[in-house]
């Protein structure tokens, strides 16, 4: 074979996909286990920390406040994990269970939903899952980290729970390179633009055609596009926090505290996970802002001591006695939201063989791996979970 014929082969795939954090490793591995000739590009090397896929953990809930529609994939997305884990030997979804707690009187909204915990209630009966609802008293004797008032109450079911960000990124991504996948690391994609029945993509390193794109490019989303903050890019920080005394941590641990959702009597809405590791590790706990916009380039990546102390005040100490104001560890990270946190999942307006998917909106990873396989089923024209909530069409 010409050395020519044979270069242009090596440059032309079924499908490339676009950013390889959460969704593009998972669609690159669904293609890949597929048979599909794949080439996935990143302009990093994930997982990293400068995006939204970090953080040593991300709650994962089948019954979804934000609506029934997410249901299924979250439910795919644990089985997709299972196996995951059987092929690999990692550890990657723990199931311990998920509080959603609201109270009477003005409450911050879940997910930008004032009604966050009824719409949890309306998905767990729509997807069949047993829960209990929880009152004030219950709370505080079952789970006793939290400084509830009596007249506050919780849904809680046990199939919820969190999975390991970084690993599963890892993971997919090993095993997309050995059902042979091409991973190009550290090449930034320049333009697509379409050719004949395909696609043309060109990088700082070469040109490559496929018959298909996948974009999943996350906060990166509105450079990538071409758009002006279609997209909104928000700052995002997580906050560990110490233990008041170490003999306490027992409470703590994966098998004592779920993961929670708390609409608390404040601007903004706190969640947070159980001691993960040490106990002088700290306790993972964070906010949701929806306002400040920023972009991956301009972001502040520091955490102020000021913030710190506010948190602390505002949002851990009043409602986790057992909780010091010592922070052990921060991290910031991105989301990328459309209104009403909903994702976009859809072909591109103008190119027929571009899939575009910005499924985040602050609560994308727990669907990441199912979305991953519709994106590969998208691309290769078999049947996949409904996505026709999740279009272009009235959501920006």
């Amino acid at each position: 074979m010409p050395q020519e014929k044979k270069e242009e082969m090596e440059r032309s795939f079924d499908a490339i996909v676009l950013g390889l954090g959460a969704m593009g490793s998972a669609a690159t591995y669904q293609l890949a286990s597929r048979g599909a000739s794949v080439l996935g590009i990143d302009q990093l090397k994930p997982p990293h920390e400068l995006g939204s896929t970090h953080g040593d953990t991300r709650i994962t809930r089948i019954a979804c406040g934000e609506g029934p529609e997410y249901s299924p994939f979250a439910k795919r997305s644990h089985e997709i994990w299972r196996d995951i884990e059987s092929r690999t030997g990692r550890d990657l979804l723990t199931q311990n269970g998920l509080l959603v707690i609201s109270g009477k009187g003005q409450r911050a909204a879940g997910h930008e939903n004032p009604e966050f915990l009824r719409t949890t209630v309306a998905a767990a009966d729509q997807a069949k899952i047993r829960y209990e609802i929880l009152d004030g008293k219950t709370i505080r004797e079952r789970f006793p980290v939290f400084n509830v008032n009596d007249d506050d109450e919780a849904y809680f079911d046990k199939v919820s729970g969190f999975v390991r960000p970084e690993s599963c990124v890892e993971a997919q991504l090993q095993l997309a390179a050995t059902s042979g996948a091409m991973l190009r690391f550290y090449e930034k994609v320049l333009k697509f633009e379409p050719d004949g029945d395909g696609v043309q993509v060109t990088t700082g390193v070469s040109t490559y055609r496929a018959k298909k794109l996948i974009i999943t490019a996350g906060p990166w989303i509105n450079q990538v596009l071409g758009l002006d903050r279609q997209f909104s890019i928000t700052r995002q920080v997580l906050y560990w926090f110490g233990l008041k005394n170490q003999h306490q941590y027992p409470e703590f641990l994966p098998e004592r505290l779920p993961v929670y959702i708390w609409q608390l009597p404040a601007p903004q809405s706190i969640y947070g996970f159980p001691l993960i590791g040490h106990p002088e590790q700290g306790v993972k706990i964070a906010t949701e802002q929806y306002v400040d916009a920023t972009t991956p380039d301009t972001v502040r990546r520091s955490v102020f001591p000021d913030e710190i102390t506010r948190m602390f005040r505002t949002y851990v100490g009043p409602f986790f006695p057992g909780l010091d104001e010592t922070c052990v560890k921060t991290k910031v990270c991105l989301y990328t939201c459309v209104k009403n946190a909903r994702f976009i999942i859809d072909r591109h307006p103008d190119m027929k063989n571009v899939i575009i998917a910005s499924p985040c909106s602050g609560h994308g990873f727990k669907h990441s791996a199912a979305v991953g396989e519709t994106l590969a089923q998208m691309a290769l024209g078999q049947s996949h979970l409904d996505v026709s909530k999740f279009s272009f069409s009235g959501v920006i």
